[in-house]
């Protein structure tokens, strides 16, 4: 399975992006998919989970009510939307796919897309 992950840029603090997640060499329908992030220096943090159906969705607390994760099975894709956007959001954003159904934690991912830069200014 193959992810590409787009839609990072340079935002000022409370704006807003959507970062997107395109899949291929797979049966998409097959995979929870989540978001994690990494800045420079810090550990890679899980930002957003969803479950195969879509049906069920988790978010840490540090972007509860701010990011929101979807997708759409008919188009392979899964997305990223981020609102209220501050400084400390500022990092490499990277898709991933599993095999388990609901998964917070890096090594329950199978399948790592590239990664997008996100960057808030203040």
């Amino acid at each position: 399975v193959q992810l590409q992950a787009s839609g990072g840029g340079l935002v000022q603090a409370g704006g807003s992006l959507r970062l997107s997640c395109t899949t291929s060499g797979g049966t998409f329908r097959s995979y929870g998919m989540g978001w994690f992030r990494q800045a420079p220096g810090k550990e890679r943090e899980f930002v957003a989970g969803i479950t195969r159906s879509g049906g069920s969705t988790v978010y840490p607390d540090s972007v509860k009510g701010r990011f929101t994760i979807s997708r759409d099975n008919a188009r392979n894709t899964a997305y990223l939307q981020m609102t209220n956007l501050k400084p400390e959001d500022s990092a490499v954003y990277y898709c991933a796919a599993t095999m388990g159904i609901l998964e917070l934690r890096g090594d329950r991912y199978d399948y790592w897309g590239q990664g997008t830069q996100v960057t808030v200014s203040s």
